[in-house]
């Protein structure tokens, strides 16, 4: 009877040992692979890290081109406001003064006139020249300039010759001998031809 027992006592704890004994062996094993899984993970972003670099380094350069276009295309905006702005501020009173011209040139013959004549009253063509005088004075700080023609060489891109006569000197053929009506520049910018007439 007791020999039973112990058959029955050995046989039911044979197993358990052997069972425990293969747990011990798995968590050996598993602790062995943990540090060689944790090396992997180490490893694995040591490989990305110089990928990431040169992806953050193409979006930086991509970032700072973008920039630098941008920089240049507000310069180009700045100059280009910055002179139209100007261009607007010289040419606005063009249309103005483009009609007081005629104005002037009566002022002007009103004044040649009475000059010539021999019993001219001196007070009328005193208030002439200084009406006259006062006009272009304004229209000169306006940025108003007549433009030099007699004696000079025909210029077209200031002169228009209206008609040829014949000279004497040979140092007058070509020149402008008279104008007929005064030429003005507007800024630099000519908004009447002088008409003017050449020797031949």
């Amino acid at each position: 009877m007791s020999e039973a027992k112990t058959k029955k006592h050995q046989a039911h704890t044979g197993p358990d040992v052997d069972h425990l004994e293969e747990q011990e062996l798995q968590e050996q094993q598993q602790q062995q692979e943990k540090p060689q899984k944790q090396q992997a993970e180490e490893a694995k972003p040591e490989v990305e890290q110089p990928q990431q670099s040169s992806d953050l380094q193409k979006k930086l350069d991509d970032a700072n081109d973008r920039l630098l276009r941008l920089q240049a295309e507000f310069d180009n905006y700045r100059k280009r406001t910055a002179r139209e702005r100007l261009e607007l501020v010289l040419t606005a009173s063009e249309e103005v003064i483009k009609g007081m011209l005629p104005v002037l040139d009566d002022c002007q013959r009103a004044l040649s006139t009475l000059e010539q004549l021999e019993n001219a009253d001196l007070h009328s063509v005193e208030g002439v020249r200084l009406i006259y005088n006062k006009l272009l004075t304004f229209l000169q700080g306006k940025g108003l300039k007549i433009i030099e023609a007699k004696g000079k060489a025909l210029d077209t891109d200031f002169h228009c010759a209206i008609a040829k006569v014949p000279v004497k000197e040979k140092k007058m053929k070509g020149k402008i001998i008279d104008v007929a009506l005064e030429g003005y520049t507007l800024n630099g910018k000519v908004i009447r031809f002088a008409n003017v007439i050449v020797g031949e």
